[in-house]
C-alpha cells in the first residue's frame, strides 16, 4: 500500500514548512512506485529545492570529471600494483566486449550505442585516480548498463523541479564530495 510506505522524508515543522528528503543514486524508475505520496506531495507544493549537487549545472559536471584525474603526467599504470592493474584491463576488455549484448532494445531505439556507452563511462579510466576507478567498475554491471539512459533520483527531480520552474541550489560544492575521496589512500581504496 502505497501511503503506508516508509519514507525518508523530514519534515520541519515551520510556516511554511520545510521538508528533508533523502536520495539514492539509482535510476529512478526502480525506486519511483516505492516513494510515498507524501513525499511526492512535498516536492509538488514545495517552490524552492536543493540538492545535494547541482546536477544539471555544466560546471559541477565538469568539476566532478576533473578532481577524478590522477595528477598531471601521471596515470593508473604508476600507481597501481601490475597485477592489479594487468586483471583491471583484462575486465574492462570484457565488459566492452559484453555491452552489446546487454543493451537493451530501448536504449538502442533511442541511439544510445554500447562503444559510446562504454567511452562515457570508462573513457579515460587511465587518468583516474583508483577510487573513481573502482567506483566505475562497480556500476560496469549488466543491471546497471540496462538502465543507462535513465535519469538517477536526484537527476530526475532536478529535471522535474526545472520543468516546473522551481527555484533550485545545492547544499553541496563538487569540492566537497571530491576532496575526501581523494583524500583516502590506497590501502583504504
Amino acid at each position: 500500500q502505497q501511503n503506508e510506505l516508509n519514507s525518508f522524508l523530514w519534515t520541519i515543522k515551520r510556516d511554511p514548512p520545510s521538508y528533508f528528503f533523502g536520495t539514492i543514486h539509482v535510476p529512478y524508475t526502480r525506486v519511483w512506485d516505492f516513494i510515498p505520496e507524501n513525499s511526492k506531495k512535498a516536492f509538488q507544493q514545495s517552490h524552492i529545492v536543493y540538492f545535494e549537487l547541482d546536477l544539471t549545472d555544466p560546471y559541477t559536471i565538469s568539476a566532478l570529471a576533473s578532481c577524478q584525474l590522477l595528477p598531471q603526467g601521471k596515470n593508473l599504470q604508476d600507481v597501481l600494483p601490475r597485477d592489479i592493474y594487468r586483471r583491471l584491463k583484462r575486465h574492462l576488455e570484457y565488459v566492452k566486449l559484453m555491452m552489446p549484448s546487454w543493451m537493451t532494445p530501448d536504449q538502442r531505439g533511442k541511439g544510445l550505442y554500447a562503444d559510446y556507452l562504454f567511452n562515457a563511462i570508462a573513457g579515460n579510466w587511465e587518468q583516474k585516480r583508483p577510487v573513481w576507478v573502482m567506483l566505475m567498475v562497480n556500476s560496469l554491471t549488466e543491471v546497471d548498463i540496462k538502465s543507462r539512459g535513465v535519469p538517477v533520483l536526484d537527476l530526475f527531480l532536478a529535471q522535474e523541479a526545472e520543468r516546473l520552474r522551481k527555484q533550485t541550489g545545492a547544499v553541496e560544492k563538487v569540492e566537497e564530495q571530491c576532496h575526501p575521496l581523494n583524500g583516502l589512500n590506497f590501502s583504504q581504496v
